[in-house]
């Protein structure tokens, strides 16, 4: 006998809009840009962390991971970022649950404090030399604090986000969680560029690797005071008592549809964004701030365009027709631009080949959050994103660079990338077609 699954509650656009233009909540609601501000800023410190640790991984090891061989260490340490993605589905699951129970506010006040916490202990640590074997299970356990607040951090402020909205402006919300990943990756990467080419080798090792954690722990205060000042949004429609009276069940089948979805934007992301230094390097011969220019501008991208794709969407109304659009794109696009990349004779067309391919990457994330979001009715919209963007980007962005690497490494082929992410895209444009549009409020 299959287990009874309760539908979500789904209601005419219009009928969305006139709700949410009459509500209390709508009238009591903070201004947009404290909204925008304060749900922005925990997925910053997560994106800025991630840049800054990737930076400075091989020394983090060398100071923490003291062990033999020359890649030993550096593996250790990024065996311990990864922990952080294989706790991230617990953190979605525990906090998403808690955010649709106790409210989005709780959720995101929980969140950043965790990860204020994470990057504390990450730059404050002593090393191996100077407490032993502490040093790295402190590293450890840092990581694995930011992966489980990280797995809800997501789910909680992604909604929060879209149930602030005013009527036609949910695309536009929602998109500033995606530019805000942009800018602080970018500016992780500055960061440590900076340090590099200011400060000497022992310097680096003795202080510097720790001064953009140190920094980034400044927006834990911040983000903790505006959070504790905003509206709360899971108890602002009419039927939330109604609601509560049902048990609530998880659509299982949605949120594997969800988490496919998820496939190909997660692994475009980390290949692009973090990967494409290492590949550039190896198959191009570029050197030095060349091979991370292309990453910085995918940055720079992400960051600028995502409120424009946001307003593109909620103009364009409809979901889906634009993410089959940019799929089929993506998927065209995807060989030329690696080849283009790989016979370039100047930066330039490098840098125009990953501009088209983030660009595209960027017009669909705003309809593809969305197109979750909506799906779900409001009293398991949290816990459920959650899980589909934590496993998501758990199996493949985190380990995009590993898959690609283990492929190129068993092929010899350049293209390695390309058909990785053609697959993975593939993968998402099938459960698009399943995946049916509802509007919930």
């Amino acid at each position: 006998m299959k287990p009874t699954i309760c539908p979500p509650v789904t209601r005419s656009r219009d009928a969305v809009a006139s709700h949410a233009a009459s509500s209390p909540a709508s009238a009591a609601a903070p201004s947009r840009r404290r909204v925008i501000l304060a749900t922005s800023l925990g997925n910053a410190l997560e994106f800025f962390d991630f840049t800054v640790y990737s930076f400075f991984a091989a020394l983090i090891g060398k100071l923490f991971f003291p062990v033999g061989g020359s890649y030993g260490p550096l593996l250790l340490s990024l065996a311990t970022f990864g922990a952080g993605f294989v706790v991230r589905p617990l953190g979605g699951i525990v906090i998403g649950t808690y955010a649709d129970r106790r409210g989005r506010k709780a959720a995101m006040t929980l969140t950043i404090l965790m990860m204020a916490l994470g990057t504390a202990i990450i730059g404050l640590a002593p090393t191996y030399a100077q407490i032993g074997i502490a040093a790295p299970l402190l590293i450890i356990a840092a990581r694995l604090i930011q992966g489980f607040s990280a797995g809800g951090e997501v789910g909680a402020a992604t909604t929060f986000l879209m149930e602030s909205a005013a009527p036609g402006t949910r695309g536009y919300l929602v998109s500033w969680q995606l530019a805000s990943q942009g800018a602080s990756a970018l500016a992780g990467a500055l960061c440590g560029m900076l340090l590099t080419h200011v400060l000497t080798p022992a310097a680096l090792e003795s202080w510097g690797w720790r001064v953009p954690f140190l920094a980034g722990l400044l927006i834990g205060p911040v983000g903790l005071y505006i959070r504790s000042h905003l509206h709360e949004t899971l108890h602002a429609a009419p039927q939330s008592r109604e609601r509560a009276a049902v048990p609530a069940r998880y659509d299982v089948r949605r949120i594997v549809l969800g988490t496919l979805l998820m496939v190909g934007s997660t692994s475009s992301m980390y290949i692009l964004v973090f990967y494409l230094p290492s590949w550039l390097t190896r198959f191009t011969h570029a050197a030095g701030a060349a091979a991370f220019l292309p990453s910085g501008l995918a940055g720079l991208i992400l960051t600028v365009a995502s409120p424009f794709c946001g307003k593109l969407t909620d103009r364009l109304g409809s979901r889906k027709p634009i993410l089959y659009a940019t799929a089929v794109a993506t998927l065209v696009a995807l060989y030329p631009a690696f080849a283009l990349m790989l016979h370039a004779a100047s930066l330039v067309p490098i840098l125009a080949a990953v501009a088209l391919l983030i660009g595209l990457w960027v017009v669909a994330n705003p309809a593809g959050f969305l197109l979750l979001l909506e799906g779900f009715p409001r009293e398991m919209r949290g816990r459920s994103l959650g899980i589909i963007y934590s496993v998501g980007v758990t199996l493949f962005g985190g380990f995009a660079p590993f898959a690609v690497t283990w492929l190129i490494g068993a092929t010899g082929s350049a293209y390695a990338p390309v058909w990785y992410m053609a697959a993975c895209s593939a993968v998402s444009f099938a459960a698009l077609i399943a995946f049916d549009e509802r509007i919930t409020d």
